[in-house]
């Protein structure tokens, strides 16, 4: 290369500097003037949170332009590209401005009054200090700590509550939408009592239910029992039905588990014995037969071998045994009606009324149209004023699709868009999401006011569900702050497209309490802003939190699969290992909840030093040791450094497995 040459690239990478120094100078004026902008709110935060509320609108400034192009020149400068900035912001924009100077041979200093309040320690000491106030200390060897969600029977199993604190349990979630004050009282006694048991400390979160916007009841269905045997794989009975046979005037719970329970008279019933065979025409017009096998006092049980539709009035008939034949026939009593449900597929029209009349499934005549659509209510009928035609409605978690087709007074015409393989059934009592809607709901009710109480006496966290404001946010604040002396940190749950698109401001209300944090709420959150756009959506809620030093519970279907079936599926592995982004994670309830504890909390540990937040950790592999030794032979020798290789390899440590 010439001298001219030369000279011609250090010009060129001395001007690419002076671009990349003036356009990061301007970033950071923004920055700083964004403080300038926001002292109404900085006025108003905690003590605890001063430092924390600057960094957060430092990080908010930052993020409001395009860096991808920047990153990218700073990385061909062998500098920070600003990638893990979000928990010290500034400083972090100040040393890589102090290194841009030292390049075009120029001191740099932040002006008087202009520097970075919270350093690279500082940032991460901050939200540690944040998460040990809201959650309690960590677990030696893991710092993630793990929620679970209380279920109805820890009111009344002590043993339940005492091993899942053993198992690794640090906070005990009570959903206030179940149970009531009794119980809530007895499951914090036994969590008191295993604390003390066992020596561990265990925080109380009570998680207020918040304006549950589902759909109402529906008619009764059919009073049918269907009773069925078992079969093997080619069709043949493998264990016949079990039908419990019960004095209709004073029924009697069946003493070990049926698949039937049929009233009948008590005087047919006295008759009846081991052996002798009940026949009848079942609801289909067919024939079927019942081999009775036992007869005790408070009932009979009868065994079938074949399936059969049984209905009120179905007449049994007995073919033997004492009685005169007039006796020897009976019908059968008052059955409990079936759970109902809508039939809905693609291009159906589906009414929700603003009462809660009980709804009921469409209608149609003999050639199988609809003679009237399908009704069902809504359980707050202020929606109502809020939907317009054209916004995308949401029943059941996101599993039924519609749209809002027309508005009236007294109800809202919805016409179903999503397609399915064959017809999905809406049932009572099932979510319902309207994401672009501008829905006017207080995240508190009357309830959760009343429920306030009495979590602001016993509960370490309050958990306010649905917060959407700023002013939600105020609103539990006042209320907690007229409950007395006693002010339990609080949890904003980011469940909703309107929570998310406030959580800065909610973030900056939150900080005028001395402690708070957030929960990902994944379940509606994913229905209301879009199953394809979740994962990005934690994302920006991880990178918000991280740089307001608030702590973040990472929530819903954690090992779902594996508390409810006792066996995780491979996706849920890695996404409970992903949880080591947050500060919490939280399990529901299920039948085998103990082991999702125990298998979350190994899980954290084998990340602990893997993960932390956005920064891999580097620690030594097992697996960078385990390179064949005639492959590195043979490759060493066409290096011609074989022996050298060779010893380093045989002298290598090899630490204990990961696995």
């Amino acid at each position: 290369m010439t001298k001219k040459n030369s000279t011609d690239g250090a010009r060129q990478v001395d001007a690419d500097i002076g671009n990349v120094l003036g356009e990061l100078m301007a970033i950071r004026a923004d920055m700083v003037a964004s403080l300038a902008r926001s002292q109404p709110h900085l006025a108003k935060v905690h003590a605890n949170y001063s430092d924390s509320a600057r960094n957060l609108l430092h990080y908010l400034a930052l993020r409001r332009v395009d860096l991808r192009p920047l990153q990218l020149r700073l990385a061909a400068l062998g500098l920070s590209s600003l990638g893990r900035a979000e928990s010290n912001v500034l400083a972090m924009v100040d040393e890589v401005l102090r290194v841009l100077h030292r390049l075009v041979h120029r001191a740099w200093q932040p002006a008087s009054g202009e520097e970075a309040v919270v350093g690279f320690a500082h940032g991460e000491r901050l939200l540690a200090e944040h998460t040990d106030a809201l959650l309690g200390p960590a677990t030696p060897g893991r710092e993630v700590r793990i929620m679970v969600t209380m279920p109805s029977a820890a009111a009344d199993d002590y043993l339940l509550v005492h091993n899942l604190l053993q198992q690794g349990m640090d906070c005990m979630r009570i959903n206030c939408a179940h149970d009531d004050a009794a119980a809530w009282a007895r499951m914090i006694e036994h969590l008191r009592q295993a604390e003390r048991s066992l020596g561990r400390s265990c925080r109380v979160v009570m998680d207020l239910a918040g304006p549950k916007l589902r759909t109402g009841p529906l008619e009764p269905g059919p009073a049918v029992v269907r009773i069925r045997p078992g079969r093997d794989a080619y069709g043949r009975v493998a264990s016949p039905a079990r039908v419990w046979l019960t004095p209709e005037q004073s029924p009697q719970l069946p003493p070990s588990p049926a698949n039937a329970c049929l009233p009948v008279p008590s005087a047919w019933l006295a008759h009846l014995r081991v052996g002798e065979l009940v026949k009848f025409t079942d609801a289909r017009d067919a024939r079927r037969t019942f081999r009775i096998v036992d007869a005790t006092d408070d009932g009979c049980w009868a065994e079938a071998t074949r399936t059969a539709y049984i209905v009120p009035g179905v007449t049994l008939r007995r073919e033997h045994g004492a009685g005169k034949p007039d006796d020897r026939e009976c019908c059968i009593g008052a059955l409990p009606p079936g759970e109902n449900s809508i039939m809905l597929q693609k291009g159906d029209l589906l009414i929700l009324t603003r009462d809660l009349k009980p709804g009921r499934p469409a209608t149609y005549d003999s050639t199988g149209k609809i003679l009237s659509p399908a009704t069902i209510g809504c359980t707050i009928a202020e929606v109502f004023d809020d939907v317009r035609p054209g916004e995308p409605i949401w029943f059941d978690d996101g599993k039924i699709g519609g749209v809002v087709e027309k508005v009236e007074k007294a109800r809202v015409l919805v016409r179903i868009t999503q397609d399915y393989v064959k017809a999905v059934n809406l049932r009572a009592d099932k979510g319902i999401n309207l994401p672009e809607s501008g829905l006017r709901l207080a995240a508190m009710t009357a309830k959760d006011i009343e429920d306030l109480a009495f979590a602001a006496q016993h509960a370490d966290i309050v958990e306010l569900s649905f917060a959407n404001s700023a002013q939600d946010v105020e609103s539990l604040q006042q209320h907690l702050a007229r409950m007395g002396s006693r002010q339990p940190a609080i949890v904003l749950k980011i469940e909703t497209r309107r929570g998310f698109e406030s959580l800065p401001d909610m973030l900056l209300t939150a900080m005028r309490s001395p402690c708070c944090g957030v929960m990902i709420a994944r379940g509606d959150l994913a229905v209301e802003c879009g199953f394809e756009r979740l994962a990005e959506v934690q994302e920006e809620i991880l990178w918000l939190c991280e740089a307001a030093h608030v702590p973040v519970i990472w929530a819903t279907q954690v090992l779902e699969t594996l508390a409810r079936e006792g066996r995780p599926s491979r996706a849920e592995i890695t996404d409970a290992a992903m949880g080591r982004r947050a500060e919490c994670v939280m399990l529901n309830k299920g039948p085998y909840v103990v082991s999702a504890v125990r298998v979350l909390d190994d899980i954290l540990r084998r990340m602990h030093a893997h993960q932390v937040k956005k920064r891999p950790m580097l620690r030594e592999l097992r697996l960078a040791h385990m390179l064949r030794a005639e492959s590195c032979a043979s490759v060493d020798r066409a290096c011609h450094s074989a022996s050298g290789w060779n010893a380093g390899l045989a002298a290598a440590s090899v630490p204990d497995p990961v696995c």
